[in-house]
């Protein structure tokens, strides 16, 4: 079985849980989020077309509507980052301050 960096929880939660790769969040057309160790943002690079290519830059993409994370694009996804902070990513207020909003300060 191949060890993930991040697990899902129910029908719209990634929890990171690998310091060492950064999570590079795909979800249709939308703008791709980077959840790092530090927090999280929108990426501005290129996404790897490969795997390998993404392990080589210490990155793992997730794709939301691939069958083995949730099946489908997501309007709403919240992600429980390293920093101990829960982030909600709503994909209805993109170019808003709202688009990327801490949901709670300390999840654990």
């Amino acid at each position: 079985m191949i060890e993930k960096n991040f697990i899902t929880s129910g029908r719209n939660t990634i929890i990171h849980k690998m310091r060492k790769f950064d999570l590079l969040i795909v979800n249709g057309g939308h703008p791709v989020v980077i959840v790092s160790n530090r927090g999280i943002g929108i990426y501005k690079g290129e996404v790897p077309n490969k795997k390998a290519d993404a392990k080589k830059a210490y990155q793992d993409v997730v794709d939301v509507s691939a069958t083995d994370v949730f099946g489908e694009s997501k309007t709403l996804i919240f992600v429980q980052a390293l920093d101990n902070k829960e982030y909600k990513i709503d994909y209805s207020k993109i170019n808003t301050g709202s688009f990327i909003k801490i949901h709670q300060e300390n999840y654990i």
